[in-house]
């Protein structure tokens, strides 16, 4: 099996490259490799047809959602148009297609986990970017995976547990979000249910089709600060962190370019039942996560 990747150096991106090494021969592109700018879809489509993937696993996104608010076109581009390209690029060579997208297609409204077939309604452009990428490859004819993740951290890149550990040790008093709700993501789990899902997809073409995935439980963002400077203490670096006080505050309190979603849990039964796999509580995935980081920096 041939599996070609777009996104490499991305959170999800780097856990990929090790998750999907062993699936098969491995073509791992960054955005500044030949054909790995997803903004030249000629280059693209050119080493796509060379390589002749079995899977295309596109793991590229334009992810800062406040800037999208003002780089719109970028935002769509990345999002919408590129996805759409590889889609039909798929359809034509008979790939399947393996898609990362968001719970921002969702409104954010009430307290019940989103179900893959509840009515969207993204009130950020980033979230109606992914929802535009979304639909174009639903269109497309193509066999694909289409993965709906939310609250996603990682090795790799900028995230929620290094930034809370930044400020710690620099500040005294922290204000985190307390009315927004979901699930920490490890970029590990993803890529390694990832993995799982494109062995059992090219022997059940069946399953093609979008899944909510995310780790299990839910937590606020405060309490999600908490629980990341709670076991940064115990792993013994309390003496770098010095702040006194983590202070709830709403999201009204907090303005941003980008309105945020209050509720950003996902339903995972479909993916779960489909492909037979348990998925821990994000407080393991947090845990291991800042047992590795802390352990390197000591």
């Amino acid at each position: 099996m041939k599996l070609l990747l777009f996104g490499a150096n991305g959170q999800i991106g780097w856990e990929l490259r090790r998750a999907l090494a062993p699936v098969g021969e491995l073509l791992a592109l960054t955005r500044n490799m030949e054909g790995g700018d997803l903004g030249c879809i000629s280059e693209v489509a050119r080493v796509l047809r060379q390589f002749r993937p079995n899977v295309i696993v596109n793991a590229a996104a334009y992810t800062n959602v406040d800037s999208a608010e003002s780089e719109s076109e970028v935002a769509h581009q990345i999002n919408a148009r590129a996805p759409a390209a590889l889609a039909k690029l798929a359809c034509e060579t008979g790939a399947w297609l393996v898609h990362y997208s968001t719970d921002y297609v969702f409104d954010g409204t009430g307290r019940t986990p989103w179900r893959e077939g509840d009515a969207t309604a993204a009130i950020n452009v980033y979230g109606a970017s992914k929802f535009e990428g979304e639909e174009a490859i639903k269109a497309s004819g193509c066999l694909y995976l289409i993965f709906r993740t939310s609250w996603v951290f990682g090795i790799r890149g900028r995230n929620f547990p290094k930034t809370i550990l930044r400020l710690a040790a620099e500040r005294e008093i922290i204000q985190i979000v307390n009315d927004q709700f979901g699930s920490p993501t490890g970029a590990e789990l993803i890529a390694d249910a990832t993995a799982h899902a494109i062995r059992e997809a090219i022997q059940r073409p069946g399953v093609s089709g979008l899944y909510h995935l995310t780790a299990s439980g839910e937590t606020s963002w405060y309490d999600y600060a908490y629980f990341i400077l709670e076991m940064a203490r115990r792993r013994g670096a309390g003496d770098s962190l010095t702040p006194l006080a983590i202070l709830p505050v709403p999201t009204a309190d907090y303005p941003t370019p980008a309105t945020r979603p209050l509720n950003s849990r996902l339903d995972t039964h479909r993916f779960t039942q489909t492909f037979n796999l348990r998925l821990p509580p994000w407080e393991t995935g947090v845990a291991n996560f800042l047992t590795e980081i802390l352990d390197h920096s000591s």
